[in-house]
């Protein structure tokens, strides 16, 4: 191990997770350790991990302090702190839940449990937006746990979503979808009795469909120290976004823009309830009233976010930084523009159907204003080489077979 004075412990498996590890690669010339509840070929077989621990109940209940726990004896005694960097929700609302244990021996910042779950709880957060000025979608909220029929007026087509994305997920059922796009007031039901019957009884989000394709959406990435002083905020625009009924809302592209009253906008309102750490916006232009509206936030950066990186902020100094050396960072808002995608570039091409975004993705391959993390030119083992090319290949097929 390195001469840094901390050891990097990333929980995750996925792409964020492997974002994240060349983040630390590429700052500090050091090799993370990576522990999660299963193999993935992301950061299976990479040369720029140190170790993967896989454990597959490490999210089951009462399970994480001690699995973590675990690890952290085996790497004591050191004089380094272990830096503990959380990738998906599950594993940071472990971490936030259980903080006082794990401080015993990680360091990492992050908000408080309560404002967790004000931010995660879809009707609250709406509640949150309003007071701070920030648009959301018109949204009715829908509980499970005491099913009626649905009357409700909308305009349709509309979006029904989980609002508690983990429970919905502890309750797989088949024809399982995480976003369903709906044409009527039969369907919405015929959805909602499919949902209810698996024994999921969170609020469900039913939602005004916004119109416009997948370059509509946008992003947004802040990271705010843990005194709560915001020290980078970053502007999106989507490009492609997954069209897998699986996996709708993971973006596979993503255009760095620059839009200041969006960006000073939602740093205001996490500065305002108190954030701490990376923040994560999802949001649709609507073209109807010329609004940004919020979908939601998450409490961590996104499987997107690497574009932050590549433009030369470095996510994991921004962490480091923060958790380790308690540095301050003058506030950045980032301008600059640069293409992120993990699909390749005959992908684009082909599937991008506004001519202006198109325009612009190509300009930015020709002027080498672009990556795809995952090809990262340290990381030198073939066999992952070899199952990332064919992913490549199967992207395209994806895209072919599945509208959204």
């Amino acid at each position: 191990m390195s001469n840094l004075p901390f050891i990097p412990i990333i929980v995750g498996t996925d792409i964020n997770a492997y974002n994240m590890a060349i983040s630390f690669h590429q700052a500090y010339d050091v090799k993370p350790i990576l522990i999660g509840k299963q193999q993935m070929a992301f950061t299976d077989l990479s040369s720029v991990i140190e170790k993967i621990e896989i454990h597959p109940t490490l999210a089951d209940e009462g399970q994480f302090v001690p699995t973590l726990t675990t690890l952290a004896t085996k790497l004591e005694p050191t004089d380094k702190k272990l830096l503990l960097v959380g990738t998906n929700d599950v594993y940071i609302r472990l971490m936030i839940e259980n903080e006082a244990q794990l401080k015993e021996h990680f360091v990492f910042d992050l908000i408080d449990e309560s404002l967790m779950n004000q931010l995660q709880n879809k009707s609250n957060f709406y509640k949150l937006c309003r007071e701070y000025g920030i648009d959301t979608p018109t949204t009715h909220f829908y509980d499970c746990k005491h099913p009626k029929p649905f009357e409700e007026e909308m305009m349709y087509p509309v979006i029904i979503k989980p609002s508690n994305g983990i429970a919905y997920y502890n309750h797989s059922f088949d024809g399982q979808q995480k976003v369903y796009r709906v044409e009527s007031k039969e369907e919405v039901q015929q959805v909602i009795d499919k949902i209810t019957a698996s024994g999921y009884q969170d609020e469900l989000i039913i939602q005004d469909f916004i119109p416009g394709d997948d370059t509509y959406m946008w992003d947004s990435v802040i990271y705010a120290n843990a005194g709560g002083q915001t020290q980078l905020v970053t502007f999106g625009q989507v490009v492609l976004q997954e069209h897998t009924a699986t996996a709708i809302g993971n973006y596979t592209a993503v255009i760095s823009r620059y839009n200041e009253e969006m960006m000073k906008k939602l740093q205001h309102f996490l500065e305002a309830v108190g954030y701490v750490g990376f923040a994560n916006f999802d949001l649709k232009y609507d073209t109807r009233d010329g609004k940004f509206k919020v979908f939601e936030v998450n409490i961590r950066q996104g499987r997107s976010s690497y574009y932050v990186t590549a433009l030369g902020h470095n996510m994991a100094t921004y962490i480091v930084d923060d958790s380790i050396y308690r540095k301050e960072k003058p506030l950045t808002y980032l301008n600059e523009e640069h293409l992120f995608t993990v699909v390749p570039k005959i992908v684009l091409r082909k599937f991008v159907r506004n001519e202006k975004v198109l325009a612009d993705v190509k300009q930015l391959i020709r002027q080498g204003k672009w990556g795809n993390p995952l090809f990262y030119k340290k990381d030198r083992n073939l066999k992952r080489k070899l199952y990332l090319f064919i992913r490549q290949i199967n992207y395209y097929r994806k895209y072919k077979n599945n509208k959204w």
